[in-house]
């Protein structure tokens, strides 16, 4: 497909929110039973909701290889880590290549000024880091679950960073986060166009909110241990999150930038132990609809009619390529994107194309393509055949009834799959949470 791309004269600002094992159905405006959403409500009220948005992973750090690349993760030795965790500090293999041309790299040599707040989990410095892919300016933690007061990672060890210098700031991170990103904006009145990556923590555990401050450090880590959070301390943990975007759209309207400013929000992967996917089956981890299908909402009044929602099927990676194709900047031509622009959608939402979807996890052997209404799905040595406009919860196994459609999507996932490189033997699967990897304080 022919990358689409804007008009001329008008290079928006972009801001990329990207919230942190957020369930499909947290937010009110995907049917949450909560009101924990006003303002990413308001978001979708005024500009795009879709309804059929993936995570190139059902897990943090390969979707976001895909968000920087553009291209599905698997080209990438790092994102074969499921996710890349602590233990792989120091390696020089397991991280984004700075060399690999990302989204932040190519707007910034199309004139965008670059910043990422929040969350990079691509590996660690002195190899790896945001400032060597491409952002001019980096705040936030290196590694994945951080302590929200402490800011320590799973090992302990202090991780929230200025650049590449440690900061030791006190405060609820995902208020820093949402800070740090008004102070951006206020920053970039009468400048060039910029890029902020706004990447959240919340509301990946640990399940703590800002009125836990109140608590002394001691008690905050026994309540966890013994009680391993709660649905309403998550809840809260979303509220906060959707508080901060609402300080930084506010600080978009008043610098009069909001016009032209695409704001976009999805989730890294599906939701884990508090979230709502209803009315999916499976969370983060797993190839049902549940461990992928998550929120995505666009929000740019220049060009978005407020009120729709669109079916369009789409993976984390076209917001890479619509991003590009919004800015009016090209593709590398090294490294050509999979991701598809989206810019058509976004203009019209009633414009639909035709793609296929895949996806692949070394964690039980997992493999899925969806094309149209149709989802192949294998696990461990299972497979199965969903017909998603009927059976969105992954019910009724179609696989006997339509061998012939099984064979064919199975010949089709393994035509693309000898495309990609293997998984290496020695890839490293994390089952997610556990106790053991709480920061220590």
């Amino acid at each position: 497909m022919v990358q689409a791309v804007a008009p001329a004269g008008l290079r928006p600002n972009v801001i990329f929110i990207v919230a942190d094992d957020l369930g499909y159905a947290d937010l009110g405006c995907y049917g949450g039973r909560a009101p924990v959403s006003p303002v990413l409500d308001s978001l979708a009220a005024n500009g795009l909701r879709f309804t059929q948005g993936y995570a190139n992973s059902p897990v943090c750090s390969p979707t976001r290889f895909a968000l920087m690349t553009g291209r599905y993760q698997y080209r990438l030795r790092g994102a074969a880590e499921e996710p890349i965790s602590h233990r792989t500090r120091g390696s020089a293999i397991l991280g984004l290549p700075p060399a690999h041309p990302t989204l932040p790299s190519l707007l910034k040599r199309g004139g965008y000024r670059t910043a990422l707040i929040g969350k990079w989990h691509l590996g660690f410095p002195p190899m790896f880091g945001p400032l060597r892919s491409g952002y001019d300016e980096f705040f936030g933690p290196m590694s994945g679950g951080v302590d929200y007061f402490s800011h320590c990672a799973s090992n302990g060890g202090h991780d929230l960073w200025d650049g590449e210098d440690e900061r030791h700031q006190e405060g609820y991170l995902t208020d820093l986060i949402s800070r740090r990103a008004v102070d951006y904006i206020e920053r970039s009145v009468g400048a060039a166009p910029f890029f902020m990556s706004l990447h959240y923590t919340a509301p990946h555990w640990p399940w703590e909110t800002r009125d836990d401050a109140m608590l002394a450090p001691q008690l905050r880590e026994g309540l966890f241990h013994l009680h391993g959070g709660n649905i309403h301390s998550y809840r809260r943990m979303i509220h906060h999150m959707d508080e901060g975007i609402g300080w930084v759209m506010a600080s978009l309207r008043a610098k009069g930038l909001a016009e032209n400013t695409l704001v976009i929000f999805t989730s890294d992967n599906g939701g884990e132990r508090f979230s709502d996917n209803w009315p999916l089956v499976g969370g983060k981890m797993d190839l049902t609809e549940g461990g992928i299908r998550v929120p995505w909402i666009a929000h740019w009044p220049k060009v978005i009619a407020p009120g729709a929602s669109s079916e369009q099927h789409c993976l984390t990676m076209d917001w890479s390529a619509t991003v590009l194709a919004a800015a009016g900047v090209a593709p590398d031509p090294d490294c050509a994107l999979d991701g598809m622009s989206l810019l058509p959608v976004l203009q019209d939402a009633r414009h639909r194309f035709a793609r296929p979807m895949f996806w692949r996890m070394k964690h039980r052997q997992q493999r899925a393509l969806r094309v149209d209404a149709w989802k192949y799905l294998q696990v461990d040595s299972h497979e199965y055949l969903f017909n998603l406009d009927a059976d969105e919860r992954e019910r009724a196994n179609q696989g006997r009834r339509d061998p012939h459609r099984l064979a064919s999507m199975r010949d089709t996932w393994l035509a693309w799959n000898a495309t990609m490189p293997a998984i290496p033997d020695e890839a490293v699967v994390s089952l997610g949470f556990s106790v053991q990897d709480m920061p220590q304080r």
